[in-house]
């Protein structure tokens, strides 16, 4: 018996093994229309309710159903501005009775299409009653359809380069000119569109993300089934009922890669999902003119076509490939009024009876009301792999930076991000950003979660991740270049590269353990210089955008012999203020006192020049700089003390800009250094800095040179 029962389990172990090696890679895609049929509709995406009569576009779910022998998922894109987590949960239970995918392996999303039906309640605009329950058998109806279209497959993988479709539409306003926020105080210091207006900004709020990325599935003869798309841009605006650039994307791609399909199969899929484009939009505000594609919503879909076709013609397929997927469910809490609050917000409910609200004024009111009734809620998580490839999902309107963090820590370097996938949680800034106040951060169903959501979704979906590629997550660093080598060739106590995600730590490269902290008051992973020489290769070179705060750090031991070396970025126009900013600072905080040394940028007084101040205002030396350096323009900076004499350099000239003494008296040097401010915190510093280097030696004008790469400053 024992020998029977022996023989059995050999046999079933090689029958797994067998079918585990021959598992086939199935695939099916199919697109359903999900048009309502009862008008009037009410649509989503703007402040105020709206509704509609006539259908501009189709509104369509686009489904891809994959199998690999062991596990069966499904992806869902639907023309929609956001749906809820309990809508989905309902769709995906429905499905999950006419399929044999589990709920948890459903991944359904939306475009954000702002010219969709509504299908959640949402700051001026309810949930259409008749639609809701129409879309969620639509959805169930596109999982089957995929899944009845299930055929042998293979799949592939490409990015394209689209940075001209996308810019940061967030910007961070000038420390005189913050605007107020719908309760009537002055918080906004960073808003969307601010850009329109270079006088009143000093720079984009956070990285865009140019990747438009492509998962391709073929027939085992090169059929084309299915193309997912994914790029970062938040809509391109159309008249409603309309599928915006989502769906002009998704039928061109059909267009143009299945025209000749005979029909004697399902007919091909393209479809166009929504990245992380919280903070994203298509206008790039620091240009005064749009390039001739965005003249129309047409040209913008073909030109992000043709970036697409061309990464397309690049893709290698395989069929033996593996799937898996993950899921989380996190309860978070809202960012609830307190009781002042609370009491104004019933005062003008009440006030405005049974009918809606008429302004943004009475928008946030009536949120305020249904966060405090709410309290908390529950979002959803996912990640899976098709292969070597990853999709991790976020629930919310997310910022570029998110996705970057995900794409850039990922197990998989080919990773995408799907935002507004099962749920539509609304924004969730990154922690820094909520300092800066502005649209996407003010308390509502559109974006009220805690203000740790976002480092938490983040965690929950690189957990993910991890788990389904069964590997740890890659751990970020910026590659060296040439400018990099030559800085740490002369041996830094401290060296900041200030490429981090988020703060508070700033990490020491150095070796040296000297990891210093952010203030408040900062923003991360913008463009930085000279990425071809402090990076190397392609990749883009990050700084930290300094709005208000400051970085500190403490080297004790460094005594009267030293130079600083760093990178510098002015966002303020030099008519703004007599010092455009204080950019490094050696003194005590919160004062002023002999010995201190102060380096910064001229406004109205000495006007774009470096200015160098010694000691107090009152009794220490002011002098400038011989050369004006335009604004949004990247310069390298070294100031060099010897003793009692300073020399500060530009751009790598071997001839200083200042040189200065400083006085007997002035006393020890102090241990504290300041970057972005002063150390009183007067006139801080407004704009990027980058490459931040301290070290407890002169360096001499050539070692300068080569660590400022030959001082080649460029304008952003």
């Amino acid at each position: 018996m024992k020998l029977v029962y022996s023989f059995l389990l050999a046999v079933t172990i090689i029958l797994v093994a067998f079918n585990d090696a021959w598992a086939e890679l199935r695939a099916g895609a199919a697109v359903v229309d999900v048009t309502p049929t009862q008008f009037p509709v009410l649509v989503n995406g703007g402040m105020l309710s709206r509704s509609v009569e006539s259908v501009n576009t189709p509104v369509n779910a686009r489904a891809i159903v994959m199998d690999d022998g062991r596990e069966r998922i499904a992806i869902v894109v639907v023309d929609s501005c956001m749906m809820p987590r309990p809508l989905l949960d309902d769709a995906k239970a429905l499905a999950a009775q006419r399929t044999k995918i589990r709920p948890d392996r459903m991944l359904i999303s939306a475009t954000h299409t702002h010219s969709a039906p509504s299908s959640l309640s949402c700051l001026g605009t309810d949930a259409d009653p008749n639609y809701v329950p129409f879309l969620r058998v639509k959805l169930a109806e596109a999982i089957a359809a995929a899944e009845a279209n299930l055929e042998p497959a293979r799949v592939g993988w490409a990015v394209g380069d689209a940075a001209e479709f996308t810019a940061l539409r967030r910007w961070i306003r000038r420390p005189d000119r913050i605007a107020k926020d719908p309760f009537g105080n002055p918080t906004v210091r960073a808003n969307m569109h601010a850009g329109r207006n270079w006088d009143d900004v000093t720079g984009e709020s956070g990285p865009e993300d140019p990747d438009l990325s492509l998962i391709s599935i073929q027939a085992l003869d090169g059929r084309p089934i299915a193309v997912l798309a994914n790029f970062s841009m938040h809509y391109f605006s159309d008249r409603p009922l309309s599928a915006d650039y989502f769906g002009l994307f998704s039928e061109g791609l059909k267009q143009r890669l299945a025209a000749g399909t005979d029909g004697s199969h399902a007919p091909f899929v393209g479809i166009m999902s929504h990245g992380c484009s919280g903070d994203i939009w298509r206008r790039d505000y620091k240009v005064t003119d749009p390039p001739a594609n965005f003249s129309s919503i047409t040209d913008y879909s073909n030109g992000l076509l043709d970036v697409a076709l061309k990464a397309y013609e690049s893709i290698e397929y395989q069929s033996d490939v593996d799937l898996a997927m993950a899921e989380a469910r996190l309860p978070l809490k809202y960012r609830v009024p307190n009781g002042q609050l609370l009491e104004w917000a019933k005062r003008t409910v009440a006030a405005m009876g049974d009918r809606p609200p008429k302004n943004s004024t009475e928008v946030y009111a009536r949120e305020q009301i249904i966060l405090h009734e709410r309290q908390s809620t529950e979002v959803v998580v996912q990640a899976l792999r098709i292969g070597d490839i990853a999709i991790a999902t976020t629930p919310n309107e997310t910022y570029a930076l998110t996705g970057l963090k995900l794409k850039l820590q990922s197990p998989l370097q080919k990773t995408m991000v799907i935002e507004l996938a099962n749920g539509g949680d609304g924004y969730i800034p990154p922690p820094e950003q909520h300092h800066l106040g502005g649209y996407n951060t003010w308390p509502a169903r559109s974006a009220g979660l805690e203000i740790q959501a976002e480092p938490k979704i983040t965690e929950a979906a690189l957990g993910l991740l991890e788990q389904v590629a069964d590997r740890p997550r890659r751990k970020y660093v910026q590659s060296r270049g040439s400018a990099t080598a030559a800085l740490l060739q002369a041996k830094p106590a401290a060296y900041w590269r200030l490429d981090e995600f988020a703060g508070p730590q700033v990490v020491d490269s150095s070796g040296n353990h000297r990891h210093s902290f952010y203030e408040q008051g900062v923003v991360f992973f913008l463009e930085g210089p000279r990425s071809d020489l402090i990076c190397g290769g392609s990749e883009t070179n990050r700084a930290a955008h300094f709005a208000g705060g400051r970085l500190r750090s403490r080297i004790d031991e460094l005594g009267d012999r030293y130079t600083v070396s760093l990178w510098i970025w002015n966002g303020m126009p030099q008519d703004a203020r007599e010092v455009a900013g204080w950019f490094y600072s050696r003194g005590r905080d919160h004062g002023l006192l002999p010995g201190s040394v102060h380096l910064g940028l001229g406004g109205t007084k000495h006007p774009g020049k470096l200015i160098l101040q010694i000691g107090t205002e009152s009794g220490g030396a002011l002098l400038s700089g011989r050369t004006s350096i335009p604004r949004w323009s990247w310069h390298h900076v070294a100031l060099v003390r010897d003793g009692q004499a300073v020399k500060v350099y530009l751009d790598g000239n071997p001839q200083p800009e200042i040189e200065a003494q400083l006085p007997e008296s002035s006393g020890p040097p102090f241990a504290e250094h300041f970057f972005g401010g002063r150390s009183d915190n007067d006139s801080n510093w407004e704009g990027r800095l980058d490459e931040i280097a301290v070290f407890p030696r002169v360096l001499d004008a050539e070692t300068i040179r080569k660590i400022s790469a030959g001082g080649q400053g460029r304008a952003k």
